[in-house]
């Protein structure tokens, strides 16, 4: 299982580095079981909305949602985003993120 975060997708699209985009376009298309969270799409469509506008941000998180398991924030999530919070005091998305 792979979870990808939003730091991917920053790389993934934006990245100059052909190793890089070599190495993690094999790592995604290889591995069978991938994960993102909801949060991450968040952030993926807010940075590519304010870089390259809705059409582009709409078309690369309906690529992500058809390549990805979307992961939604449940009750039990929540708690455990939280706890992962509290104690190791990170910013709430990055709290998620991580209890995905």
């Amino acid at each position: 299982m792979s979870l990808y975060d939003t730091r991917f997708f920053i790389e993934f699209f934006y990245s100059y580095d052909k190793g890089f985009l070599e190495d993690s376009k094999l790592m995604v298309t290889n591995n069978k079981n991938k994960y993102v969270s909801t949060i991450v799409l968040h952030g993926v469509y807010k940075l590519v909305l304010e870089k390259e506008g809705r059409e582009t941000a709409k078309l690369r998180c309906t690529v992500i949602q058809k390549e990805f398991d979307i992961i939604g924030v449940d009750s039990q999530l929540a708690i455990n985003s939280a706890e992962l919070r509290h104690e190791y005091n990170v910013p709430m998305a990055d709290s998620i993120i991580a209890a995905t």
